[in-house]
């Protein structure tokens, strides 16, 4: 369920925005994504499994938080081109 971390910093290579940035807010919310795509996985397959998603609402209810502060942030524009990336939906229209 956890990511490896080779994949971690293959995400943190992606979303980077300069070097040595591995905590901004896009790295954050593509991190955040990858667990959520995980969690939803598993819960595909396990299905009462109550604590795993109380554990995949707070995840999603930490990236809403992360993209509302790259939108109000940085701007509409980077908000959208970060959604486009992490292919989710646009939450905020």
């Amino acid at each position: 369920m956890s990511i490896t971390p080779a994949k971690k910093s293959e995400l943190i290579s992606e979303y980077k925005v300069k070097d040595g940035d591995t905590g901004s807010a896009y790295v954050q919310c593509a991190i955040l994504s990858e667990r959520i795509r995980n969690l939803t996985e598993h819960l595909k397959v396990h299905k009462k499994d109550f604590h795993c998603r109380r554990g995949l609402m707070v995840l999603v209810c930490k990236r809403r938080k992360g993209l509302q502060y790259v939108r109000n942030k940085y701007g509409n524009d980077a908000y959208l081109d970060l959604v486009k990336r992490l292919g989710i939906r646009d939450v905020f229209h």
